[in-house]
């Protein structure tokens, strides 16, 4: 094929729309999610630190976050790596069901898949699989919490090869 016939075929294939990529999930959306029926949202008031994530490592810094009572109920600021993102958080956090939050300006709800009973450790994540993150308050994530969360992160379908540390 000689090159003035190759570059109508070059233009036309530019100018195709292009196919979007399927949204990253790191979770099999086939198998249930559940949320945390017994949670209290006023007990996650307080400072908590990202300490691992469902990205590639080195996608984003670690982040943190604020949750304070608000007069609507609660409201959070800080920032998070979430699904290889850091993404800024500010504003109200509505409860939205059992164990179910939503944060301004969110997509989808983030739902608690577990916290431990004194209030410490925190698995967040979607039914999308979009991201899952844990967040510590207290100091350093002990072995036993950190397997807790794993368990459950596993327990609903997360890819546990791919939980990026901080």
């Amino acid at each position: 094929m000689s090159r003035l016939t190759a570059m109508p075929l070059l233009l036309l294939a530019a100018c195709a729309p292009r196919v979007a990529e399927p949204p990253q999930t790191f979770r099999d959306t086939s198998q249930p999610i559940w949320s945390n029926a017994v949670f209290e949202p006023a007990r996650i008031a307080g400072d908590w630190q990202e300490v691992a994530a469902f990205a590639q490592p080195g996608a984003c810094r670690p982040g943190g976050v604020a949750i304070r009572p608000a007069a609507a109920g609660l409201e959070m600021n800080g920032r998070l790596c979430l699904g290889g993102r850091e993404t800024a958080l500010a504003g109200p956090l509505a409860v939205t069901g059992p164990g179910r939050l939503l944060p301004a300006g969110a997509t989808e709800p983030w739902w608690v898949l577990w916290v431990d009973t004194d209030y410490r450790t925190l698995a967040l994540g979607t039914p999308s699989g979009r991201f899952g993150v844990l967040l510590n308050r207290g100091g350093p994530l002990p072995p036993d919490r950190l397997a807790a969360a794993r368990e459950i992160l596993e327990w609903n379908g997360y890819d546990l090869g791919r939980l990026t540390r901080f």
